[in-house]
């Protein structure tokens, strides 16, 4: 198989996914088309020799609907023979774009190819779009469908976390986030909004709390006790674990991932095209993979899909220089890294989803471009990235320098 290198990434700033968030105002296709662009201009690239454009996209509906990518593609001025396809695998959605792109260089089929990602949350809510598994009976009830925020409750409860511990591992989310914005280590792959008449819509993400304290999330009620109850969501989780006699809500806004908008897109080609575009790699696509998991604990697939790709690339976890867990909840974080007895000195080193937000259809791409930005500002090589999914799934892939 061909190796598929990554040549550039970008992505916007993270808005709040509110109305008065600063990109409400901007539709999905032109938060893709704003990283198309950036791609294109960034690096001199003929449009003629993307081969495809691979977005992922949890509710795609109305103005996010209709493969957004192809419509990204008009909307970037690219040229017509690039098409579009958009994915969807919940939270995953932007890696995998990313795997998929990076599949059909492998195999030979494409010599370049961009994967990313866009949500727009402020302007389609979450869960707009719907589906059997929250509203058909015969899919919800054997896969204990609950609301994720009772999953991470129920995480907490089985593993043991506090409170306490998600609202430590909060902070300091929004400690690294702050620390790496003030220090420019977002500078290289940002890319600032503008309106049709190039005035700044919004350069830095904004939803950020950088003044967050312990005593300050305790002052936050839960979010998921009362839908747990009420729901009778409560009870499909003691039901599946009937061990567990009450569950403990710990997580609440401030430890878990914030509602927001944005978008990214990673260049990816073989050696080739590469160099017949003048490009450099900075990485190589080393591995990818994806599992199911039990659906009721739906959040711990990182876990699951970590061992697996690991196994098949012949690697342990001591391998691995950075880690991006996707801090969809507190206890998804806190689970991995009890399981895995990980450090977290080597885990969202910049911060998380937690701080800056989690824009479904687009986090897998941001992550995946953090940490190749983080690899070469510490020379260090190998990375690893990988997301919870709904529905009890999970996807990592690995990155490595060259």
């Amino acid at each position: 198989m061909a190796d598929a290198y990554i040549y550039d990434h970008v992505r916007t700033p993270r808005g709040r996914g509110k109305a008065d968030g600063s990109l409400h105002e901007v539709p999905a296709v032109q938060l893709a088309a704003t990283t198309l662009k950036a791609i294109r201009d960034r690096n001199g690239l003929d449009t003629k020799l993307v081969d495809d454009v691979i977005l992922g996209c949890v509710d795609p509906i109305g103005e996010a609907g209709g493969v957004i990518p192809r419509a990204a593609v008009f909307a970037a001025d690219y040229d017509q023979s690039v098409p579009g396809m958009q994915i969807n695998r919940f939270c995953a959605s932007g890696l995998d774009a990313i795997n998929m792109a990076a599949s059909q260089i492998m195999a030979g089929a494409h010599d370049m190819t961009i994967g990313g990602g866009v949500e727009a949350m402020s302007r389609l809510g979450l869960g707009s779009s719907g589906g059997a598994w929250f509203m058909d009976p015969s899919v919800n009830v054997p896969s204990y469908f609950m609301p994720q925020g009772v999953s991470a409750d129920l995480i907490a409860t089985k593993y043991g976390f506090s409170r306490e511990q998600a609202d430590a591992l909060s902070v300091e989310s929004q400690k690294r986030a702050a620390h790496a914005w003030d220090n420019g280590y977002f500078d290289k792959s940002i890319v600032p909004v503008t309106d049709i008449n190039g005035a700044l819509i919004l350069d830095k993400d904004e939803h950020m709390r950088p003044g967050t304290t312990i005593d300050s999330l305790a002052k936050l009620n839960a979010s998921f006790g009362m839908i747990g109850e009420m729901g009778g969501f409560n009870a499909v989780a003691m039901e599946r674990y009937p061990e567990i006699e009450t569950i403990n809500h710990i997580h609440h806004a401030g430890n878990s991932s914030g509602i927001v908008d944005g978008a990214a897109a990673v260049l990816i080609g073989n050696a080739e095209a590469g160099k017949a575009a003048g490009l450099k790699p900075r990485a190589r696509i080393r591995a990818f993979a994806n599992i199911g998991s039990e659906p009721a604990l739906m959040l711990t697939g990182p876990i699951a899909v970590t061992e697996k790709i690991l196994k098949r690339s012949g690697m342990s976890l001591s391998d691995i220089d950075l880690i991006e867990v996707n801090e969809a909840f507190a206890s998804v974080v806190l689970r991995f890294m009890q399981y895995f007895q990980a450090d977290p000195a080597k885990i969202n080193v910049n911060g998380g989803a937690i701080a800056m937000g989690h824009p479904l259809g687009a986090t897998g791409a941001m992550i995946l471009g953090t940490v190749l930005d983080e690899l070469e500002r510490r020379d260090q090589t190998i990375a690893l990235v990988t997301l919870c999914i709904g529905a009890g799934m999970g996807t990592a892939t690995i990155i490595e320098r060259v």
